[in-house]
């Protein structure tokens, strides 16, 4: 099994990156889907999360909301703090049960971790490589309010809370450059396919040696 982080700021694209990925045939586990299950209502995430921000970060049918928990939590690093450490240890036990299940059905798996805030918090070592989806911050706000109609404030409050794009750089094996047409892109992320393949069967073909000794 290869296992792969992938990251990139927000509005650089990094979704279509990971949906690429999956057409070609790689095991996507997806931090941010995860992060929603993990505080659905009845969870013991949301009743922490409530309990650490209030009963005003909750909608009227009792689930997350998510646009009032954003505003509080993007403008303030202490608390924005305070919600990744509820929900990041939930996603990460998720994540490896997810990963164990995908190692079992193939040795060769190339499985694809889409982890917004890798960066952020560090998580590089747990990674055979990490893939950075890179875009120029012009290129970032323009989709933001472009095609998620954020404003302009919001997007870049957004953008300011993660990590810098020469972080990201600074902690990536493979970059893929995503201020591209999008033919382009998706030739780049054959060529990078090809190459995550042919690591993963060299990892399971070492697992297969080390196992048979």
């Amino acid at each position: 099994m290869l296992k792969v982080g992938l990251t990139g700021g927000i509005g650089a694209g990094k979704s279509e990156v990971s949906r690429l990925l999956v057409g070609h045939g790689a095991v996507l586990i997806d931090a941010d889907r995860i992060a929603r299950e993990v505080v659905a209502p009845g969870t013991p995430g949301l009743a922490a999360v409530a309990e650490a921000f209030g009963p005003e970060v909750l909608a009227a049918d009792g689930s997350l909301d998510r646009p009032k928990l954003g505003s509080i939590v993007f403008a303030d690093p202490e608390r924005l703090a305070v919600l990744n450490s509820i929900v990041h240890p939930l996603v990460g036990a998720r994540s490896r049960e997810l990963e164990s299940a995908a190692a079992a059905a193939a040795a060769d798996a190339v499985v694809v971790h889409d982890v917004p805030l890798l960066t952020e918090n560090g998580l590089a070592p747990l990674y055979d490589l990490v893939i950075v989806v890179d875009a120029a911050p012009e290129t970032q706000l323009d989709r933001l309010t472009r095609l998620r109609g954020m404003t302009e404030e919001d997007a870049r409050a957004r953008m300011a809370a993660q990590a810098t794009r020469e972080k990201r750089l600074a902690i990536a094996d493979i970059v893929i450059d995503n201020d591209v047409p999008l033919d382009a892109l998706r030739r780049r992320v054959g060529e990078v396919w090809t190459d995550l393949v042919r690591r993963a069967r060299a990892a399971g073909s070492d697992e297969r040696n080390a196992s048979s000794k």
